[in-house]
């Protein structure tokens, strides 16, 4: 048999394979067909430049597949994880119908974390309290786009934040996005 060989985006036939199975079965461990072979959880990092000036989240976008679990950690500067949702303020809801809205607090130290299991499908757009006017923004797309995250940001988010989502079809096609940090 012939070993399987790289996609040219790094996901061999086997790990396409083994998330198609594993999906299959309902197991909620495999989170995305890049990540099939990860313990069932994305990890996004909180960063930022040294002088502050840059802060994103890393990546900015990702696709999972229902019951996985997203875990931020800091690596540099005071950040939150925060919602798109009226739960948490003056905030419009951008995560889907009956998904539990999140806010992890500040989280001041290198190396501190805040996990959501996310198991509705649909958009979660999410921000960093202090460093949403700066564009600091994510997304997670669970399973398929759908849900009031699914539309476009409008004029209800600062033009940074509204900005700096990556599109739902670029998350579809990679899986994951990386900031643009130039």
């Amino acid at each position: 048999m012939k070993p399987s060989s790289p996609r040219s985006d790094g996901i061999s036939r086997r790990q396409v394979l083994l998330a198609g199975g594993l999906m299959l079965a309902g197991q909620p461990r495999v989170v995305s067909v890049a990540s099939a072979q990860e313990a069932g959880v994305v990890t996004i990092r909180m960063k930022s430049d040294p002088t502050g000036a840059k802060v994103y989240f890393d990546p900015i976008g990702v696709l999972v597949v229902p019951g996985a679990t997203i875990r931020w950690i800091v690596q540099s500067n005071v950040h939150t994880t925060t919602a798109y949702h009226p739960a948490n303020g003056d905030y419009p809801q951008r995560i889907p119908d009956g998904a539990d809205p999140w806010d992890s607090g500040y989280l001041t130290e290198p190396g501190a974390s805040f996990s959501v299991t996310l198991t509705a499908e649909g958009v979660y757009d999410y921000f960093c309290r202090p460093h949403e006017g700066a564009g600091m923004v994510g997304r997670i797309i669970v399973g398929r786009p759908a849900g009031p995250g699914a539309t476009a940001p409008g004029d209800e988010l600062p033009p940074p934040a509204r900005q700096a989502f990556p599109s739902i079809e670029e998350i579809m096609k990679r899986t994951r996005v990386a900031p643009d940090v130039t």
